[in-house]
């Protein structure tokens, strides 16, 4: 697989979330060893909002660079691939987020310097991505439950806390969660029709981590053609502690109380429209048809990374 410096010339893009002290030293860092690696066209902006953000990442777009540097978090991160996919733009992953779930799946290290670097000496892969209603997302969508725990998770305990936000976001929402029915209903007919009650969340997975390096499944992938969608009834307090502990390694989903399926399409509805959370951002609400895009982006990775590993190289971009 090609990489990104075996190019006769590179157009490069550098977007970071600037808000934060570690964003600005990472948009000065990282301008500088792109430029050290011979890089001559990099044009680097500074966002600090999320509508700076849209805005510039539209212009970035437009401009189709061959490397779009993307930093910040999960959020920003699927901004930018939602923007790009299908096209020849190769995406690079700048992890300055609290969960970095997207930089896990492609097992980049969480110090932005190093994960330049990994970027420079790496290679570049294709993956999939899913989509909710139209709306692109990189990792997982979910309702229920997370769609609490999003909201929960408020600026100042990311910032105060950082990754252990999460867990404690979790158990202020469980206390206050209403148990919800859904109906999944399957296109492709791969699966027959089924409704679930009492449901604690539902949650279609297209990449393999989320919520701070927690597993979709132990086989999920990003380059599998599949989502993988699981849904958690409520049970005893046991159960939930039960199914807490395996949701790192993703063997949770052979719980009693998970319902887990894989598919390429599935549409759910419930009873009451609910809010739907995709990478961290409430984006859409059901009911909600769940596709998948097979290796619609191209990716820069650590040459050593597993991610993409089921598939070749994107056509475009052999050596």
């Amino acid at each position: 697989m090609q990489s990104l410096l075996s190019r006769d010339s590179v157009k490069v893009a550098l977007v970071v979330n600037a808000g934060s002290r570690r964003g600005q030293d990472a948009l000065a860092s990282s301008e500088e060893m792109l430029r050290s690696a011979g890089i001559e066209d990099v044009r680097s902006y500074a966002v600090h909002s999320g509508e700076e953000l849209e805005t510039t990442l539209d212009e970035v777009a437009a401009d189709k660079p061959d490397l779009l540097v993307i930093g910040g978090g999960d959020g920003s991160v699927g901004a930018a691939a939602a923007r790009i996919a299908g096209s020849d733009v190769v995406l690079a992953v700048l992890p300055l987020g609290t969960a970095n779930d997207f930089a896990r799946t492609l097992e980049l290290d969480q110090d932005p310097q190093t994960a330049v670097q990994q970027m420079l000496e790496g290679k570049i892969i294709n993956v999939d991505i899913g989509r909710a209603n139209g709306h692109a997302y990189l990792n997982v969508a979910s309702f229920g439950l997370s769609v609490a725990v999003t909201e929960a998770l408020n600026p100042r305990l990311k910032k105060l806390i950082g990754p252990a936000a999460y867990p404690v976001a979790t158990l202020q929402a469980y206390r206050h969660h209403r148990p919800f029915t859904a109906r999944l209903e399957f296109p492709e007919g791969d699966h027959d029709t089924v409704e679930l009650d009492d449901l604690l969340q539902v949650a279609v997975g297209n990449g393999r981590h989320y919520g701070g390096g927690n597993t979709v499944s132990p086989t999920a992938s990003v380059d599998d053609d599949l989502l993988d969608v699981y849904a958690i009834v409520r049970g005893r307090m046991r159960d939930h502690v039960s199914i807490a502990r395996l949701l790192r390694s993703g063997h949770f989903i052979e719980h009693d109380h998970v319902h887990h399926v894989t598919t390429s399409a599935v549409r759910i509805t419930t009873d009451e429209a609910m809010p739907v959370n995709l990478d961290g951002e409430i984006v859409t609400e059901t009911p909600t048809d769940f596709t998948l895009e097979s290796n619609a982006l191209h990716v820069a990775v650590p040459i050593r990374s597993r991610a993409g590993r089921l598939d070749g190289p994107p056509p475009d971009v052999q050596s």
